[in-house]
């Protein structure tokens, strides 16, 4: 029998895309889709709001997304989401979407947002948060999409 042949393709660059609520769904659109122009692979959680706005955007740039859902349903992620990751684990997943990132960039949020930004420093990733953000001391803040994706780009 002939040996079996093994290809791996050396992944895009990822960068998650964190945080929540409808009023920063433009900026995370905008993160996603210039994330997107630039070749890297948006990875999310997979829902709602700035989840979903920046998997639109990526895919309107033609780009690639991930979701990772806490839940054990793909039928849960949102339309935009490519390749979909269940994990069954609730908030646990915050962990699986902050370490997938190459670097992270925040759009709002809340507690969920704050444990993902502290699992991504923790674990040495380079986190921009966009105005108006979360204030954690530490962590580079940016005042345009544009600059948030300049700033987690420029650390690769």
């Amino acid at each position: 029998m002939p040996p079996r042949l093994y290809y791996r393709a050396v992944a895009a660059v990822q960068v998650a895309v964190i945080g929540s609520g409808r009023e920063h769904e433009g900026r995370a659109e905008e993160v996603g889709r210039l994330l997107a122009e630039r070749g890297c692979t948006v990875v999310t959680g997979g829902g709602g709001e700035v989840m979903a706005a920046a998997s639109r955007g990526a895919k309107a740039a033609g780009g690639t997304t991930i979701g990772i859902l806490p839940s054990e349903r793909r039928e849960d992620a949102n339309e935009w989401i490519d390749h979909v990751v269940v994990t069954g684990m609730g908030h646990a997943r915050n962990l699986a979407v902050a370490a997938s990132g190459d670097a992270v960039i925040a759009v709002g949020g809340s507690w969920g947002t704050l444990a993902e930004i502290g699992f991504a420093s923790r674990l040495g990733r380079r986190v921009v948060i966009v105005e108006p953000g979360l204030a954690v001391e530490g962590i580079a803040r940016a005042s345009s999409p544009e600059e948030a994706v300049e700033l987690a780009l420029s650390s690769l």
